[in-house]
């Protein structure tokens, strides 16, 4: 990312919407998107695994958090340069989990959902290793001034690697906010296949979201570097309230939908009517999926307002579709327009939202209501598919804007990785300037294909300049991918069985079969220890409620079980959104651990406690434990 995004205001600009470019023939949608999953391979950083597919990256950033005595070697490179930006990545990983969650059925039949559950758990995989404390997050490794004089191949990388980091002191509620909806998604993506790591980040997903919410600010004030580059111009209040909704779809937790309601006008999810979505404004996103509890009866006692982020959420479809009381630019072509740095990321993301709420509509046997009448959930779809379609070729240039797909897509990306020969091929070390001299400024095609990459796009005129230095348009980003991916899931699936409303269930991929490749001596480095099942479960219910002065209250049981061989010797819980008494344990300092008569627990034998009060159940986890 090479320049300080120019956001135009979130407040809603009048545009003028011309006649799209009719479209041209069919695409190969499964072929699109198994290329646009590809692509985050090409982004990976750190140890890249024995079933690696894009074989011209190698190891890099092996030394990424070490200075600040922390395991950050991972992740993903955010763009063309090789800085880890916390906040587009995270917003990268929370819209590949929406689009596994709403459309892992469809990547299953095309083959592709265990590539697209890998290229998430590479992000979250970081993203545990990132938060070493509830209260801490690492949130940018690199710098993009540093990073952005040099041209060289992440695996020979010269710059600083500084790691930056939020905590009580230097807060941002965007950061931590966002993180936190992207472990609670991808928590949703793994509960079948993978129960235990589900629980991990869950579990991360909460703590996250308990730190963003108590204490609040702008990440961008206490991570300065980002500014230039990842400046959070809304904010963090979308970001609170879209945490808020991700939990609430992951752990069904009354407090989470309680919060959307109660913070929906003073957060402004029920007051800001959108015409774009991406990696810094989420409102059209807590919207939607809004919306979608309200159309499965769940709004409950918040039906007020959450009718009222209904229907911003509507009145950004109607943007979108041209049929509102303000709309969204297009160009002569049809592509939607935003702005002229990375117009993609906001045609991807505003697609997808169309395709998902069009199955909502469809699921609920409703029709979108704009200001031009009703319109049916088929023509959200269709709009999705004109832009799917300019990006894969259907547009005045004849352009494929994806890497790789078509007989006519850019060759000259604005990408250190995919412009510098591979050091598989040549070895020789490319200096921080040198590779400007010799790589960066040559005229010749990028000699290893960035297979997949949406690149930032043509003008407001449909116009597109294939030049290596033109980063404003070839520039690709993971943040443009992510969204893609499901809408191109669903065009590929067909037309029928879409239950969108109904509990989501992710299927189990097939395993992933790869051909061996010949074994390079890796580095060594101290391995993250892989998620097991943990020895200890706890399992929550209500046992019975009852109304005194006006007020609901509901008792809570709450088993502990040692489901390990040997004597759980020491237990510390962490209990959170706690209003009541609490009989069975005792509290010790911030944590609660086993009560004075029951010195350890047994193998196999279970410790119940009990607690009262007027909300729906507090969130209990593990803090620390011993077995004899």
């Amino acid at each position: 990312m090479e320049k300080l995004v120019k956001l135009i205001s979130i407040l809603p600009v009048v545009f003028l919407v011309l006649c799209p470019y009719s479209a041209i023939g069919g695409h190969d949608y499964g072929q699109a998107l198994s290329k646009s999953i590809l692509f985050f391979e090409a982004q990976r950083s750190g140890v890249l695994p024995h079933n690696q597919r894009v074989t011209w990256r190698s190891h890099s950033g092996l030394q990424d958090g070490k200075a600040s005595g922390v395991d950050l070697v991972g992740g993903y490179y955010d763009a063309g340069d090789n800085v880890k930006f916390g906040l587009p990545m995270a917003f990268t990983v929370t819209m590949m989990s929406w689009s596994i969650i709403e459309y892992g059925k469809q990547m299953a039949a095309s083959g592709e959902l265990g590539h697209a559950m890998e290229a998430v758990k590479w992000g979250t995989d970081y993203f545990i290793k990132a938060h070493p404390e509830p209260n801490v997050l690492y949130g940018e490794v690199g710098d993009g001034n540093s990073d952005h004089y040099c041209w060289q191949r992440p695996e020979d990388m010269t710059t600083d690697r500084r790691a930056y980091k939020i905590d009580p002191s230097n807060p941002g509620s965007d950061l931590a906010g966002e993180t936190a909806a992207a472990m609670a998604a991808a928590s949703i993506v793994f509960r079948h296949s993978n129960p235990s790591y589900s629980a991990e980040l869950l579990r991360h997903a909460y703590q996250l979201f308990d730190f963003a919410d108590k204490y609040r600010g702008k990440y961008d004030s206490s991570i300065t570097v980002a500014q230039k580059y990842y400046r959070s111009i809304s904010g963090y209040n979308d970001e609170l309230l879209w945490a808020a909704a991700w939990l609430y779809q992951a752990s069904n937790n009354q407090y989470y939908l309680d919060y959307l309601g109660r913070n929906g006008d003073s957060m402004g999810g029920t007051g800001w009517g959108m015409s774009e979505f991406g990696w810094d404004v989420k409102y059209a996103g807590v919207q939607t999926l809004v919306a979608k509890f309200l159309m499965q009866g769940k709004a409950g006692h918040n039906a007020a307002v959450f009718e009222k982020y209904h229907q911003k959420a509507e009145y950004f479809m109607c943007s979108c579709l041209g049929k509102g009381s303000r709309n969204v630019q297009k160009t002569p072509g049809g592509l939607i327009f935003r702005q002229r740095w990375n117009n993609m990321q906001f045609v991807t993301s505003a697609s997808f939202l169309a395709t998902v709420y069009s199955d909502y509509l469809a699921s609920s046997r409703r029709n979108l209501r704009c200001s031009s009448g009703n319109v049916a959930p088929a023509e959200l779809l269709n709009l999705a598919k004109s832009q799917v379609d300019y990006i894969l070729g259907d547009n005045p240039r004849a352009t494929s804007y994806m890497v790789g797909y078509g007989n006519n897509f850019p060759q000259r990306t604005h990408h250190r990785g995919s412009s510098i020969v591979s050091i598989k091929v040549n070895p020789s070390f490319v200096s921080c300037r040198g590779g400007y001299a010799t790589w960066f400024s040559s005229k010749k095609s990028d000699p290893n294909q960035l297979t997949g990459a949406l690149v930032g796009g043509p003008d407001a005129y449909d116009n597109f300049a294939d030049e290596r230095d033109n980063y404003e348009q070839t520039e690709p980003a993971t943040y443009n991918n992510a969204p893609l991916i499901g809408i191109l899931a669903r065009l590929s699936g067909g037309h029928g069985g879409y239950k969108q409303l109904l509990p989501v269930a992710v299927p189990v991929p097939k395993p992933v079969v790869t051909k061996p490749k010949p074994t390079h001596a890796s580095p060594k480095l101290t391995p993250t220890p892989a998620s097991g099942a943990s020895p200890i479960s706890i399992e929550q219910k209500m046992t019975t409620s009852w109304v005194a002065g006006g007020k609901t209250y509901y008792r809570y049981s709450t088993v502990v079980t040692n489901k390990s061989t040997k004597d759980l010797k020491s237990l510390n819980l962490s209990i959170s959104k706690l209003y009541g008494p609490i009989w069975g344990l005792t509290k010790s300092g911030d944590s609660y651990t086993f009560p004075s008569w029951l010195p350890t627990l047994s193998a196999g034998k279970s410790l119940e406690f009990v607690y009262i009060h007027a909300a729906s159940q507090a969130d209990v986890s593990i803090a620390n434990y011993s077995l004899a």
